[in-house]
């Protein structure tokens, strides 16, 4: 009797399809296969086999058994915990996983050797390339490597004495070398990496929070981890999480000396073929480090042991787009699944996270202490209500003392501001138009570089208009605010001698560029570096002493209920920076707010306290972590459409004790793309399935056709 395949797609469907398994097909879950599905025959993955016990529906059969790698069981049931954890349909996360295997494979390269054949003529030239063709190259490297033309090669060629082959170029991961010496450890990182090693022995879930000040040595210690782990299984694998592409170099650079060999690198700046070089050596279990973004936690792992998450308060492991998941959250989800050890790394931890620590559910490790004579840097506020800025300038008479003493010394400086390009808001002085982008309420931000105004939310760009479009008036345009351009501009007229330098997004554009650009800032090359959070946060630059924050209170406005923990947690990251060495360090906080309490506890360095005081009023409120939230976004080009739907909505929502809903209410970015926004926000108590009641929500309404609803599971965005 045959069999029924569930097959999940990797689109935006609800559920898995079933098909008639062929006649000796052998099929077993995780297997990849080609499936009919309308006109055209689709990829997916079989997800569960069942004896097929009569019916009256006949199904479509399996079109063929990809050669492609099976999902293991722990990937399949991975994607589909985390469909259901983030209420969206299990293709979803599965398209994410699936991403590495439908990547091309590298294209062949020619190789050219020597046959053994001589030339009929030879000649100086020929002999050189012989000599080099000892070893198989590519004809143009073989042409340098003898220091003749192409001609000559091919030449050879022709007569027979080369030969020619295509290779395709996807060389072996190298096995880690676990015998080699780890980094000189002090007592206090010495006992976290045996508390670790003594966690990963027993094999198992378990959950560490791996807590120390910046620059405490915290990667040494996780490092020391991943050597327990992976030799305590032969086939064990780790995978590093990190929130930033820029810091993946200086990892990867790390991990390589610490095990004599390259880990995989998985993130959005790795070419397709090298992606899929990762995906297939993922699964056949032959690449055992991986470090990426949050997305290379869907890779197919056949025997996941350790998971670090490191700088693990950052917002960048939230995605916004798409699936949405916070890549934290699903990374401890995924080791319970693995029966893997999972650690949290961070100087700044989530409250979430200290929470479960201070409960007892995370194991808590923390390091007090910077690694050698280096020490915390001081930090000052400097109030702008007593020391304001020149007329036209941003940065005050302190700091900029600060910057010239630092200079004067053969240090460095880092200006840290968190808005890119020249300035983030365009007006007319005429008639106060403010520039938008088309169709969206985001406002365009000048660059000065390539003279053009960006919307940073939709990638909408523009070349400044000499006049303003709403009334006409010429040269009424002027740029409101300060950004990355604006100080280096300020910086450079400060110290025309100066090297300065810029480091965001705008003007780094891939990890390659990120990693010569750090390189650079730490061999002493850059006297002053004007950055964005690509900086702020995991660099070690040896003789960067004063790190200056331009706007301090930037974090604190809006209606973010993280705004305070997220402003700390970014501001205390860029301060760290500074005097991680053996030079004392020290950081100037620009602000109109030096009494806040966010300001305050960043000053006297006292972290509990502010801890403390956030976490009160969270309790108080029942929000995170101990309450939890939800959001619903609602979109659609009609206005009065939309608001009907959502009405209708609010009337369909399940009266749940533990549950609070508040709205609709228009979004603060009201209009995006052309489509109108509205939202919803969910408070539950701890012990409410919020999953479940969000899916049991949608179950009850059935949008329109122009109409979408996404669900976003402790939501970071509140726009």
């Amino acid at each position: 009797m045959s069999r029924i395949a569930s097959v999940l797609i990797p689109m935006p469907l609800p559920e898995a399809f079933d098909y008639a398994e062929p006649e000796g097909m052998g099929l077993e879950p995780g297997d990849q296969v080609s499936v009919p599905l309308g006109p055209r025959l689709i990829r997916g993955v079989v997800v569960q086999l069942r004896e097929a016990l009569g019916g009256n529906r006949p199904l479509k059969p399996v079109a063929e058994r990809l050669a492609e790698p099976p999902l293991p069981p722990g990937t399949v049931e991975f994607v589909q915990w985390a469909a259901r954890y983030a209420v969206d349909a299990p293709g979803q996360p599965l398209a994410i996983a699936l991403r590495g295997a439908r990547a091309p494979k590298p294209r062949p390269v020619r190789m050219v050797a020597a046959t053994g054949v001589l030339p009929a003529r030879p000649t100086p030239a020929r002999s050189r390339v012989l000599e080099a063709a000892a070893i198989a190259m590519p004809p143009a490297d073989l042409a340098r490597a003898a220091g003749v033309s192409s001609g000559v090669v091919k030449g050879l060629v022709d007569e027979g004495v080369l030969a020619v082959r295509e290779v395709t170029a996807d060389p072996a991961f190298a096995p880690p070398d676990l015998g080699r010496a780890g980094a000189e450890l002090n007592p206090s990182q010495a006992a976290a990496a045996e508390g670790l090693s003594a966690m990963v022995a027993p094999g198992g879930f378990a959950v560490a929070l791996l807590d120390g000040v910046t620059g405490s040595g915290k990667t040494e210690v996780y490092l020391e981890a991943a050597a327990a782990a992976l030799a305590r299984d032969p086939g064990a694998q780790v995978l590093i999480l990190l929130p930033e592409i820029a810091l993946t170099q200086a990892v990867i650079a790390r991990v390589a000396r610490r095990f004599g060999a390259e880990p995989g690198e998985w993130h959005s700046d790795v070419a397709p073929p090298g992606r899929r070089r990762v995906w297939e050596a993922v699964a056949a279990g032959s690449c055992r480090i991986v470090v990426g973004a949050r997305s290379a936690l869907f890779l197919p792992f056949r025997k996941l042991s350790l998971i670090v998450v490191d700088e693990e308060h950052d917002g960048s492991f939230k995605q916004e787009d798409g699936f949405i998941y916070q890549a934290r959250d699903l990374a401890v989800a995924r080791g319970k699944i693995e029966d893997a050890l999972v650690v949290l790394a961070s100087a700044t931890p989530s409250l979430e996270s200290l929470r479960n620590a201070e409960t007892g559910r995370y194991r808590w490790l923390r390091l007090a202490a910077r690694h050698g004579t280096a020490r915390l840097p001081d930090i000052e506020l400097v109030d702008l209500r007593q020391t304001p800025p020149e007329a036209g300038r941003w940065l005050s008479p302190p700091l900029v003392q600060a910057m010239g003493e630092t200079w004067a010394r053969g240090e460095q400086s880092l200006l840290f501001l968190n808005r890119r390009g020249y300035a983030p808001l365009v007006l007319c002085k005429a008639c106060g138009e403010r520039m938008t982008a088309p169709d969206t309420d985001s406002w365009l931000v000048e660059h000065r570089y390539t003279g053009r105004l960006v919307c940073h939310l939709t990638g909408f760009s523009m070349p400044k208009p000499a006049a303003c479009p709403h009334c006409g008036a010429k040269e009424s345009l002027v740029s409101i605010g300060p950004g990355v351009e604006r100080v280096e501009e300020e910086a450079r007229a400060l110290f025309p001698e100066a090297r300065i330098a810029v480091f965001s997004s705008d003007t780094v554009f891939d990890a390659r560029e990120a990693r010569r650009l750090v390189e650079t800032m730490a061999a002493g090359e850059i006297d002053i570096l004007v950055a964005t959070q690509a900086a702020a946060k995991g660099h070690n630059f040896p003789k960067l002493t004063l790190v200056g924050v331009v706007d301090a209170d930037l974090g604190l406005r809006g209606g973010d209920l993280r705004a305070a923990e997220r402003t700390y947690q970014l501001l205390a990251q860029a301060t760290g920076r500074a005097g991680r060495k053996d030079r004392p360090g020290r950081a100037l906080l620009q602000t109109y707010a030096p009494e806040h309490a966010v300001m305050q506890a960043l000053k006297a360095q006292d972290r509990d306290a502010f801890v403390a005081a956030e976490m009160a009023e969270r309790e108080l409120a029942g929000l995170p972590p101990f309450g939890r939230l939800a959001a619903v976004i609602g979109s659609g080009p009609d206005a009065a459409q939309l608001d009907a739907f959502m009405q209708g909505m609010a009337a369909a929502a399940p009266n749940t004790p533990g549950v609070e809903v508040y709205g609709p209410a228009d979004a603060p970015l009201g209009l995006v793309r052309g489509r109108r926004r509205k939202r919803f926000l969910v408070r539950a108590d701890r012990g409410v399935d919020l999953s479940a009641y969000m899916a049991a929500w949608r179950a009850r309404v059935r949008p329109p056709g122009q109409i979408r609803v996404a669900i976003d599971i402790d939501p970071y965005s509140f726009l």
